[in-house]
């Protein structure tokens, strides 16, 4: 599994940190970073809760 975000369409405003924290931070610089890009199936529930709770759509899973 692959996790991709699209920072044009980021706000970067922690809905997926909150709800995967071990692959999703957003920093004091107010940027998002995908801290693990290719987590494993342990986190397909929460990163499809991710993926659907993104207001702008940004995040996507391969």
């Amino acid at each position: 599994m692959r996790v991709t975000v699209d920072f044009d369409l980021c706000t970067s405003n922690a809905v997926c940190m909150g709800i995967a924290p071990e692959v999703f931070e957003v920093r004091d610089d107010g940027y998002l970073y995908v801290l693990e890009e290719n987590p494993g199936p342990e986190f397909d529930e929460r990163l499809g809760q991710a993926v659907a709770s993104c207001p702008n759509g940004a995040i996507s899973v391969e």
